[in-house]
């Protein structure tokens, strides 16, 4: 992209004239990165695709992380940062003193004193995060915080796994009245498939790697998750809780 295309420079020419309002906010879906060398912070996705880009800790030093943060936080009212840990949040909140640590999902929020969450109790369309056992709450917790972040309700039932089914049946109000379900499930994996059996709304699975022996840090369950027989189901990555909030906020809305 041309030098020129920057912020004020398009300002300038809709002012003048040079250009329309329709080029100019198609110039601005495209509009360069913030270069810190070590990232490109896009600072445009929220236009293109309706919400900030969020931040992946793992890999980065704390020194990246708070300085990204820092940056996106300024222009972004909210920013998410996914798989971080106490300290990361630390070294944030000195910096970033609003933000807020989800423990459980290992996310931080920031969120600009001025755009507080609206209450989402009186939203009839939610999300339904359920877990197979409580070992996979840390990536359904990802998944349930992601989409609270995003703008949707969020309803949550944990540990109803296939080896007690009496557990699942007892939440089938709650199964029948949401908009669409993220089923989180480790070891075989099959609860999703239960799941979608049982409904007429799509279904989110989310493999996690908990489990022994042959599950194989999640394998075994993403793939009785890509081979089920029930229909409307999509299957996203290995502890991937964040993917599949996402997704599930967009479904919702």
């Amino acid at each position: 992209m041309e030098k020129i295309d920057s912020l004020n420079e398009i300002l300038k020419r809709v002012k003048s004239g040079e250009i329309s309002v329709d080029e100019a906010v198609a110039r601005l879906r495209n509009l360069p990165y913030e270069d810190l060398g070590y990232v490109k912070i896009d600072h445009h996705r929220c236009l293109r695709t309706g919400f900030p880009e969020v931040v992946f800790c793992q890999g980065k030093t704390g020194d990246q992380i708070v300085e990204i943060l820092k940056r996106m936080a300024a222009r972004n009212p909210i920013v998410l940062a996914t798989k971080a840990s106490e300290d990361i949040y630390e070294a944030v909140r000195r910096e970033l003193p609003h933000a807020t640590y989800h423990n459980a999902a290992r996310m931080i929020v920031v969120r600009s004193p001025e755009s507080a969450p609206e209450s989402k109790a009186d939203d009839e369309k939610y999300i339904l995060v359920i877990t197979a056992g409580t070992a996979d709450i840390p990536v359904a917790e990802e998944a349930a915080v992601t989409a609270e972040a995003m703008g949707s309700r969020v309803e949550r039932v944990y540990d109803i796994g296939v080896a007690g089914l009496h557990r699942l049946l007892d939440q089938k109000g709650k199964l029948d009245n949401a908009n669409v379900i993220v089923v989180v499930a480790g070891m075989e994996g099959a609860l999703a498939s239960v799941v979608g059996g049982l409904v007429s709304k799509p279904v989110i699975a989310v493999p996690t790697s908990v489990g022994y022996g042959s599950s194989f840090e999640g394998l075994a369950a993403l793939l009785t998750m890509l081979n089920t027989c029930a229909e409307g189901i999509a299957v996203v990555n290995i502890d991937n809780g964040f993917g599949a909030g996402y997704f599930a906020h967009l479904i919702n809305k």
